[in-house]
């Protein structure tokens, strides 16, 4: 079944939150936040064949943005030569993802290459946003779902997978100097991403030393930052703007006064739904099929 758009209008966003597609898509972030509490990027864990084969996939993206450099254009954003990227990530997508199922669950690669083809921006517009990034995590929920990943592939989804994501992602923003989609300027959490700021959370409950006001301490980022996604994403930010943090991030800059890092992260994942996954304008481009079903959730 090849997914396809279910919400075209903001009354249909109940049938969203009562959807089976929500409840698992949320149980899967949930999973892996538990699955990272108090764990370092750096820590031992298993790594799969598949895990290995998304890796491949991820590096295979990464070479294409260095085969498709940016043309020349009087406009300064939006560089068109991220549609010639993109479209080949639109031919191969079917391909890419059949290599990493099982032979007796290829029939699935069409519907999951779909969430692929959804999480790296929007050819059109040139912008990415929190909802490309959900396409992300749907489509690895997707091989979940069909056991190409397993429980114990939970470390290594989120310190492997998502954080080469990340990268790839990082590089196409500032290769095609891609525009923040449905950004909220100062007044949202981040101008691309939302996930790597609850897992990079998670990972820091209960340390002993680092507390959510040390991230404005650029000494503190520069010294922990390949040990914490949270970190990670503080270090991008201080490359990519300029001037006082609290001016250019200053939802994050409100978050440093939360005393510790568990109530950072509830009130992330909280703010999560409320920011993300229960706004029409983000929802409106998610898609459903047999693996995510807009069907109403069964207790």
């Amino acid at each position: 079944m090849v997914p396809r758009k279910e919400i075209s209008m903001v009354s249909d966003m109940g049938k969203w939150k009562r959807s089976q597609a929500y409840a698992d898509y949320m149980g899967f972030v949930l999973a892996l936040n538990e699955g990272v509490k108090g764990k370092k990027l750096t820590c031992e864990y298993k790594v799969s064949e598949t895990v290995e084969k998304l890796l491949d996939l991820l590096e295979t993206l990464d070479r294409w943005i260095n085969e498709t450099p940016p043309v020349d254009q009087p406009s300064r954003f939006g560089n068109k030569a991220y549609r010639s990227w993109s479209a080949k990530l639109d031919q191969e997508a079917e391909a890419l993802v059949t290599a990493m199922l099982p032979a007796d669950r290829c029939a699935a690669a069409p519907e999951i290459a779909v969430y692929l083809k959804e999480s790296v921006g929007n050819a059109t517009r040139i912008d990415y946003g929190t909802g490309h990034e959900a396409a992300f995590a749907a489509f690895l929920c997707c091989l979940c779902k069909v056991g190409a990943l397993r429980v114990d592939d939970q470390l290594a989804i989120v310190f492997k997978v998502f954080n080469s994501y990340l990268a790839v992602m990082r590089k196409l923003q500032k290769t095609y100097r891609m525009e923040p989609a449905g950004s909220q300027g100062v007044w949202g959490l981040d101008d691309f991403q939302f996930l790597p700021f609850i897992w990079g959370s998670a990972q820091l409950v209960d340390h002993t030393t680092l507390e959510p006001r040390h991230f404005l301490d650029e000494r503190v980022v520069n010294e922990h930052q390949q040990d914490f996604m949270f970190l990670e994403c503080i270090k991008f930010i201080n490359e990519m703007k300029t001037g006082p943090f609290a001016e250019h991030s200053n939802q994050l800059w409100n978050i440093s006064a939360v005393p510790s890092w568990s109530k950072v992260n509830q009130g992330l994942i909280r703010m999560y739904k409320a920011e993300c996954l229960e706004k029409f304008p983000v929802i409106q481009h998610f898609k459903f099929g047999s693996l995510l079903s807009i069907q109403p959730w069964k207790t």
